[in-house]
């Protein structure tokens, strides 16, 4: 094994290492009869809303004003909101979503 390639198979393994320690931490800090400070919990339950809307926002931010890519744009928002809404399910509204977008910049 070349020095290349120890330093990708270390970086990958110190990578899963940090990464699973990260996600492994909050278990070990609140075990057993310790709970969750009252902010963490609230910060639990408004972050994910928060993070959506950014990434709502990221998703629109290219959209040209006016003309066939804004209207394909907002009617794809809206099918993915209305899909979710309707079946509360990820993956099909990110798949319908786009779905509508593709086909909408075909036909217009």
């Amino acid at each position: 094994m070349t020095s290349s390639a120890i330093t990708i198979v270390l970086t990958i393994l110190m990578a899963a290492a940090i990464t699973f320690g990260l996600r492994a931490l909050p278990f070990l800090v609140f075990r057993g009869e310790r709970t969750m400070p009252a902010w963490l919990d609230r910060l639990g339950q408004m972050l994910p809303s928060a993070i959506m809307a950014v990434l709502v926002v990221y998703c629109l931010k290219d959209i040209p004003d006016g003309g066939d890519g804004a209207w394909a744009g907002a009617a794809a928002a809206l099918a993915t909101a209305a899909l979710y809404k309707w079946r509360h399910n990820t993956f099909l509204a990110i798949v319908g979503g786009t779905a509508v977008y593709m086909i909408l910049l075909r036909l217009l």
